[in-house]
């Protein structure tokens, strides 16, 4: 996807996350560990809340701020998600799928991160701080969920 504006830049971010819970889930099924599918499983259904988070934030930015063009993402390096086909989860463990998945979601919030502070009017970078605050709050609500799944 082409990148131009935040507008891009958020479904792009929903596209993301919608596609990293269709792999989960998918993978969940087919993982034989039964702790690697359960982390799938609860993996699969945080990314889907994260991608109607992001759906609101489409909704309801300012319109400036979603119009506005965007000149530095170009130079930020592309981020995706490392699942390319639907059983990428299938045979990893427990920890090597925890640490894929907060990889991700270290690169979005860099990459908000980054843009926060070239963002060229207010309201755009009221949206990234918004967006970056989102992300870094489920990030920690994942890695409190994993740490007792681990605990089990």
């Amino acid at each position: 996807m082409e990148i131009k504006t935040f507008e891009d830049l958020i479904e792009w971010t929903r596209q993301l996350h919608a596609h990293l819970s269709r792999c989960l889930k998918e993978s969940a099924k087919l993982n034989n560990d039964e702790r690697a599918s359960a982390l799938l499983d609860y993996l699969a259904g945080h990314e889907a809340t994260l991608e109607k988070a992001v759906t609101e934030f489409e909704k309801q930015a300012d319109y400036k701020a979603m119009h506005t063009r965007m000149y530095d993402y170009l130079n930020h390096k592309p981020i995706r998600a490392s699942a390319d086909s639907y059983s990428h989860y299938a045979s990893m463990s427990f920890a090597d799928i925890a640490k894929e998945v907060f990889s991700f979601h270290d690169q979005v919030m860099d990459l908000y991160d980054s843009l926060i502070g070239k963002a060229e009017i207010p309201e755009a970078k009221s949206l990234l701080e918004d967006l970056l605050a989102l992300e870094e709050h489920e990030a920690m609500r994942l890695a409190s969920q994993i740490g007792r799944m681990e605990d089990l």
